[in-house]
């Protein structure tokens, strides 16, 4: 099948002589769009990224159907992450965050490096895979918040979770575009090492082979993960082609949100008599959804059950 998919997409490959796999996510549009819908600081636009972007990379390496969700918690500046991929690509992110503390917190040039202790601080990390399907368990795995980064704490995980090695990068910057004008771009760079197979590698050669590939992995830049310019298998290419890297057929990913009108007055009918006419300004409810800023007006008689 001919690769016809340029941006938005996830794109899965082997290198063949490593016993690896990986996943190499790319976000422009949707990413930009997604971020357009509120009014964040840079700093905490780029977390946002960051945030979806590691969805997208470790959901769509998973096998199943359903939503996989990053959730932080922190005591600092942003107190609250979120970031969800649900199939078939579909993604949805947010932050609640204190203004006043994010005072005197500014980008560089490349984005901050110490984007966690600075925006997080101390805190937990979940990831939450939530199955579609009857008889299906949700599981969710916990780790503190650790290292400078995102990727950094995703390795935690990945130590307690994983049977096998794996390793993320992640970059989102705010880069302009041919017109000059300033648009959120994310990548994501994910590798996993492949189950011993019989007649395959020694346990030394798939742990030199490993090495490898990450030192490899390691060497990409944020702006070539985040480059419209630089096509994804030029990328990878550039990247693993000593090792004889494979790249199978991409899926798009794009922004979209399950939020919608008869949903908010569902939730809206659950509440008391009394709660919904204490949310009621001048008998009108007015409810955001926090993911997408879509707003929705209802009478208070109307929901009132």
């Amino acid at each position: 099948m001919t690769q016809t998919l340029s941006d938005d997409l996830t794109l899965p490959f082997q290198i063949e002589q490593c016993d690896t796999r990986g996943r190499l996510v790319r976000l422009g549009p949707a990413l930009d769009r997604l971020l357009s819908r509120h009014a964040y600081p840079e700093p905490v636009a780029q977390l946002v990224a960051e945030a979806v972007v590691l969805a997208a990379t470790m959901a769509t390496a998973l096998k199943f159907d359903g939503t996989f969700t990053v959730q932080a918690k922190g005591d600092g500046p942003v107190s609250l992450l979120v970031a969800d991929c649900r199939t078939p690509g579909h993604l949805r992110g947010y932050a609640s965050f204190d203004a006043g503390r994010l005072d005197g917190l500014e980008l560089g040039p490349g984005g901050i490096e110490s984007i966690v202790p600075l925006l997080l601080g101390k805190g937990y990390l979940a990831f939450t895979i939530d199955p579609e399907g009857p008889d299906m368990e949700r599981y969710q795995g916990i780790v503190e918040l650790s290292g400078p980064t995102l990727a950094e704490a995703a390795h935690l995980y990945f130590a307690q979770s994983e049977q096998l090695n794996a390793r993320i990068v992640l970059a989102a910057q705010h880069r302009r575009d041919a017109g000059g004008r300033r648009r959120w771009r994310a990548g994501g760079l994910l590798l996993q090492q492949l189950p011993l197979q019989p007649g395959g590698l020694t346990g030394e050669e798939r742990g030199l082979a490993w090495e490898k590939a990450t030192a490899l992995q390691a060497t990409t830049s944020a702006g070539e993960l985040t480059d419209p310019a630089l096509p994804q298998n030029d990328l990878l290419y550039r990247l693993f082609h000593e090792d004889g890297v494979r790249v199978f057929d991409a899926a798009p990913l794009d922004n979209a949100c399950t939020c919608s009108a008869d949903k908010v007055r569902g939730i809206l009918s659950t509440f008391s008599a009394e709660e919904i006419e204490s949310m009621a300004v001048e008998g009108v409810i007015s409810v955001t959804c926090q993911f997408c800023s879509a707003a929705y007006d209802f009478p208070a008689a109307a929901v009132q059950g």
